[in-house]
């Protein structure tokens, strides 16, 4: 359990990072900003809380299968001093540092090249298979969107790690209800999205996904011996009033008039 402190200080990290996410999106007319900013709390608890990364060459593994998020990713990373302000500076830019999907060769960090959907979910799985082949305690992380979990691969990979009993294995689905052209439910419905994860052999827990107390007991609780899914009820948008569970933010660009207000709102 975080104590009082702990969970203000990570509220503040989020919010700075939800404000890196704006100005950058901002700085680089890049689009998916709705996306980034609803997973804002889980990297916030993964990176701030969660993940061994001392030493470095036996952290824990964090993929961002929803590449199109990789704002998020880079401005978490920038926050924690992983990725240098130099770097993040030339994201989505012309002959820039960081592209608008994820790359693995562009920086530290960046675990996996995302960006076709249900690739990095399938990736992580083979690395947490790897560290149980080499007895190693190390532990992957995977945040998967709902529209990502249409992909058969998605459902091919629950079955390899079910079979395999990956408890070192953790997804976490980032269900804000939203994708690029719709309600999931009205274009390929995954529903009952708890009872199939049941029925495929993995641990489930439903949280509140802005809720980082809730997100760092879920990925902390034990997955005897199954792989574990932590489903998180997110907002597109979230933070920012005008943005949230609003389809355009999918694509829609951040101008400087845009920018201005959203900072007002995350102070």
């Amino acid at each position: 359990m975080l104590c009082e402190s702990s969970t203000i200080q990570s509220a503040a990290t989020a919010r700075a990072i939800r404000r890196r996410i704006i100005d950058v999106a901002c700085a680089s007319r890049c689009p998916h900003v709705g996306c980034a900013l609803s997973c804002v709390d889980i990297l916030t608890t993964l990176y701030f809380g969660v993940l061994r990364l001392e030493p470095w060459e036996l952290r824990d593994i964090a993929i961002l299968s929803k590449g199109h998020a990789s704002l998020a990713l880079c401005c978490t990373l920038a926050e924690r001093g992983i990725l240098s302000e130099e770097m993040l500076a030339g994201y989505f830019r012309d002959k820039g540092t960081l592209p608008a999907h994820l790359d693995r060769f562009s920086a530290q960090g960046i675990e996996v090249s995302t960006g076709a959907l249900g690739h990095g979910f399938n990736i992580g799985l083979g690395m947490a298979f790897g560290f149980r082949k080499r007895k190693s305690d190390r532990k992957v992380f995977c945040v998967i969107g709902d529209g990502e979990s249409q992909e058969g691969s998605i459902w091919e990979g629950a079955m390899f790690g079910a079979k395999l009993q990956l408890d070192n294995f953790t997804a976490i689905l980032d269900y804000n209800n939203l994708q690029g052209y719709g309600r999931p439910k009205d274009l390929c419905c995954y529903e009952p999205i708890v009872d199939k994860w049941i029925a495929f052999g993995w641990q489930v827990v439903e949280v509140d996904g802005h809720d980082i107390v809730a997100l760092t007991e879920a990925l902390a609780m034990s997955s005897e011996n199954k792989p574990k899914i932590v489903i998180a009820h997110t907002l597109k948008g979230r933070g920012v009033s005008f943005m949230e569970d609003r389809l355009e933010w999918h694509y829609y660009l951040v101008t400087e008039d845009i920018k201005e207000k959203a900072l007002q709102e995350l102070v």
